[in-house]
């Protein structure tokens, strides 16, 4: 049976917050990418954290069923929030057997995608995500990419936890609020779920060679230079072992969003080097941040 799919999809151009600079937003390849893997598993609606000029946006319209902008500052759960008003207002949404939450957090498809969400929905829960955070204290899906059936997302439940989004004054409240809001909302509900890998703190962003090994298709955007650069022989693994076309894509806005200089540096299968740069992460984190 086909299975039909909605995907709420939040976005932002990371470029100038990292750099401190005012260019004007755009979509890069990467994302079009993304989002033109997802339209052939589903529909989209997609909303960015940016002032992105329209002429940015016609990149994705061909893809998408709605395409928004405004930097809103609620990040990606502001989005997801925009994304779904718009889907109540213009969408009967009980035509969609799943409705998904994604983040472009993340690059992909590294492997297909479609083999991960008929596994996901197969398993007869009411929720699913692609990784949990077995944390001791607040286990919860990560919220790059969550999926529901209509007995979650057309409830009156979910509706009002996607609509009372409000900008917080740190990041910290929004990951308790809204990340690990939503697990609590699924188990207040008795609502069950399920997820293809588990992991514990940060190995989603530490561990990414382990995963994409194990069949993951998408890799955090900031591998690129997490731990100054200490991952870089994971990176240039993943590069390597997917489509040319698709490496050069993601090469390429890693240079446009992380500074074109650094990351052929970054990228590299020198053991020393890598073991240089992680000794130089635990001292800064050590003399420096005093952590």
């Amino acid at each position: 049976m086909t299975r039909k799919r909605l995907f709420l999809f939040a976005a932002f151009d990371t470029k100038n917050y990292i750099q401190r600079v005012s260019d004007a937003p755009v979509i890069d390849d990467s994302l079009i990418v993304y989002v033109r893997a997802l339209s052939e598993l589903g529909d989209i609606v997609v909303y960015m954290d940016n002032n992105t000029p329209e002429s940015e946006m016609e990149k994705l319209k061909p893809y998408t069923l709605y395409t928004g902008a405004s930097a809103h500052g609620e990040y990606d759960f502001g989005s997801y929030k925009r994304a779904y008003i718009w889907a109540c207002n213009n969408l009967n949404l009980s035509d969609y057997d799943w409705m998904y939450l994604v983040n472009d957090s993340m690059y992909a498809p590294l492997h297909p995608i479609k083999p991960v969400l008929e596994n996901l929905e197969s398993n007869g829960t009411d929720a699913n995500g692609i990784v949990f955070n077995s944390h001791n204290k607040k286990p919860h899906l990560q919220s790059w990419f969550l999926g529901m059936s209509q007995k979650v997302f057309l409830s009156e439940e979910f509706d009002s936890f996607i609509t009372s989004v409000e900008k917080q004054k740190d990041k910290g409240l929004i990951t308790y609020l809204y990340e690990q809001g939503f697990t609590r909302l699924l188990k207040k509900n008795k609502w069950s779920f399920s997820y293809l890998y588990s992991v514990k703190g940060h190995a989603v962003y530490n561990n990414i060679k382990k995963l994409f090994i194990n069949g993951m298709p998408f890799m955090k955007k900031t591998a690129f230079t997490r731990h100054m650069g200490s991952l870089g022989n994971q990176v240039f693994y993943i590069m390597n072992n997917i489509d040319s076309k698709l490496k050069n894509i993601i090469i390429s806005d890693a240079k446009r969003v992380y500074c074109d200089k650094d990351i052929d540096k970054i990228l590299t299968n020198n053991i020393f080097k890598i073991i240089y740069r992680r000794i130089k992460y635990v001292l800064r984190k050590i003399f420096i941040e005093g952590i």
